[in-house]
Parts: structure tokens; sequence; C-alpha cells
């Protein structure tokens, strides 16, 4: 099955695994989590031949409650690219329709998960790339509270951005995993009050992805939560902000590998070479607009518990599909990018597919600081009622 998907870089060989709340669940992590005696490569050229002399500490961390790493799993290079298709070891397939992505930079971790390769895969998000995967492949994902996760043994994105967050079929699964993860301590939460934005980056959305996100929003008011309309601040330039901060921390962290342009991959060379113009005063810029931003979103999330937004304002796009790199990436990412300014969680959740084309659809989920069980709370209600995170694609174990 995965020579058509192409989601696994390395088979991680079977070990004995220990007891704990994760006992017999085979996990995948993405090719930029360590996995110690295994190659770590970032679906990179420059480290086809590196080994990882460790676990990481989120891999660990899963070792130690049971869970049986088994693969380690593709991505776009060095975790920069929204289809990742930009892969040196190919890019991988979408289970639903192999003839499309299955989005990005963690498109490896959705698709086994979709294909049911492995029960729970962990990708890294900086600025959608655990929820924009989740979205196209029909699974949960969850991008946690930025600092919640020890990062020790994760190729960097931007530190400013960057964490990891566990992709599965359903939301108490992807929550069992995050408890496993995190030190975050659970918390009761019982929502109420949903925001949905007046306007969020774009009103230029697919009508099949209006079409979808009008009935979850029905079928949470069914749920009984009130929906109620909200004004989200500095929303329109949110993406450009994390752009410039996220851009110039890959342009210095590649500095030494830029002398060297035709080992990249093509479209990581582009996105890369985009931080090299980025200026001291445009950093300062962008992060006090972050600090504004966060303030505004604290303003927000005392009147609504959550607000909801879709993850991918578009259809899930053909691999053939002709666009240039980088107005590609702001278009796929228009409605994650803001999100990763936010200094709370946000998790994409599988919630219809697409009129047309049949492809998967979903909804972001944002919540307050260290509120993950918010957003559980939400997607486990739904889930209870629904069965699309039941539905198996046409490439499944």
């Amino acid at each position: 099955m995965d020579e058509l998907l192409n989601s696994v870089i390395t088979w991680v060989p079977p070990g004995e695994p220990e007891v704990g709340p994760l006992s017999g669940l085979t996990v995948g992590v993405k090719d930029n989590i360590e996995v110690g005696g295994v190659l770590s490569t970032c679906a990179s050229d420059f480290f086809a031949d590196r080994v990882a002399t460790e676990d990481a500490s989120v891999v660990r961390r899963l070792r130690a409650a049971g869970a049986d790493i088994v693969a380690t799993l593709n991505l776009a290079e060095f975790a920069v690219g929204v289809t990742s298709q930009n892969s040196a070891a190919g890019g991988p397939r979408n289970p639903w329709d192999p003839s499309r992505v299955p989005a990005g930079s963690s498109g490896g971790s959705g698709a086994a998960v979709a294909a049911g390769l492995v029960d729970v895969a962990l990708g890294t998000d900086s600025g959608g790339s655990v929820r924009l995967p989740a979205a196209a492949c029909g699974v949960v994902g969850l991008r946690p509270t930025p600092g919640v996760m020890d990062m020790t043994g994760v190729y960097p994105v931007s530190p400013d951005f960057d964490t990891v967050g566990p992709m599965a079929r359903t939301v108490d699964l992807v929550a069992r995993t995050f408890d496993v993860l995190s030190e975050v301590p659970r918390r009761t939460a019982a929502p109420r009050r949903v925001g949905v934005p007046r306007h969020f980056v774009t009103d230029d959305l697919d009508p099949g992805v209006v079409e979808v996100m009008a009935g979850f929003r029905k079928h949470l008011g069914e749920l009984g939560l009130d929906l109620v309309e909200v004004e989200i601040p500095l929303h329109a330039q949110a993406q450009s902000h994390v752009y410039t901060l996220l851009y110039s921390d890959l342009a210095k962290l590649h500095a030494e590998r830029l002398g060297e342009p035709e080992r990249f991959q093509p479209a990581t060379l582009q996105r890369v070479r985009q931080g090299l113009t980025i200026t001291d005063d445009q950093r300062r810029f962008a992060a006090r607009a972050r600090s504004d931003f966060r303030a505004g979103m604290r303003e927000v999330l005392q009147t609504v518990d959550l607000v909801v937004t879709p993850t991918l304002p578009v259809d899930v796009p053909s691999v053939q599909e002709e666009e240039a790199v980088l107005r590609q990436s702001v278009r796929l990412g228009q409605l994650s990018y803001p999100w990763s300014l936010h200094n709370g969680p946000t998790m994409s959740l599988p919630v219809g597919f697409h009129p047309d084309s049949g492809m998967p659809v979903g909804a972001q989920l944002t919540a307050a600081h260290c509120d993950e069980e918010v957003l559980f709370a939400v997607g486990r209600r739904y889930q209870a009622e629904t069965d699309w995170h039941t539905r198996r694609p046409p490439v499944c174990l």
C-alpha cells in the first residue's frame, strides 16, 4: 500500500514496548523528529545519511507510555511546504485520491493515519503543518499551545512557532496522546459559546467548503452550543506577520546550506530565500503585531469559549496542479497561519466531504492558552453524533 502513498521514509525495527496508557498503539513520527538509531533525513539530500543518536523527548514519552514506534514519515523538505511534494524521498499522496496531495508539511503523517498504517502520528506545526494535512486527509490534528511540548530532538523551522502535534482518527486518541506528550494539567471544560468570525483573512472560500462548514456550524447549534459572531482583531495581516518572523528564521537556520542551492528541492529553496531580504525593523514590527494579536484574542476568548474557522480555504489540490510555489503557499495557508500568531491551541476536525470532489473538509477549533480540553470537549461531542471520522479512504488497510 505505501508504494502508492509514499508516506513512510523508514520502517523502524520492532522493539519491546513498555506497558502504559498507549499500549497496543502503533505510532509513526515525522522524519524531522529523531528516533534513536534510525535515519533522520528531514526529507532532504543534506541529511540523507544522518542517523539520530537518541530519541527526541516526545518519542521517549511515547515509548514510556507503551506506544510502539513503527515508522518515520514523509514530509516537505525541512518541514517547509504546504503540499509535501518537495521531498527528497518523493512526494507522499493522499489516500482519498492518490492524484491529490496530502497537504503539508506533515503530509506523510496525515496520509499514514488516514490509510491505517499507524494509529497515531506525530507531526510538527509552525504555520499549519499538522492542521492542513489533517484536514486534507480527513483526520484530527492538534497544534497545541506553543511551549507545552519539549522540542529537544526536533529539527526546527522557527523556534517562535514550532510545536509537535498528534494526529489520529478520533479526538479521544489525540487527547490521550497529548496527555502523554505534554505536562498541561487536565481540567474539566463545559464550553457553551462558539465564536464565528465575521471576516477572517479571506472571504474567497471554495463554495464546497462553505457548504460543509455551514452544516458543521448548524450541527454545533443542535448540540446546544451558542453561535456568536465575533471580530478577530488584526486578522488581515496576520499571515504576513507569521511569514516575516518564520522566513527570517529559516534564512538564518539554512544560511550555510544556501551556499549549495542545487541540493535543495526547488520549492524549498524559493521559500528559504524569501527570508534573506527581511530586515530587523520588519521583524520588530511583526513581533509587536503578534503581541497585539494575542492581546486581542484574549479579549475575544473572554466572550466565547472557542472560535471556529475552516482549515483549508479550497478543495484539496491535485499533485499535478500548476501554481507558483509562493502563491500556493499563501493560498493554502490563509486560514492556518494566522492562528500560529495565537498563543493557544488549534485543532483541525474532519466535518464532511466536498460535494464535488468527495475530498475531506476540516474545521479549525481555536481556544485560549492551555485550553486544549475545550477543543477536546467539543470535538468528542461532535464525533459522538457523526461518523465522518469513521469513513475509510479507498487506499486503506
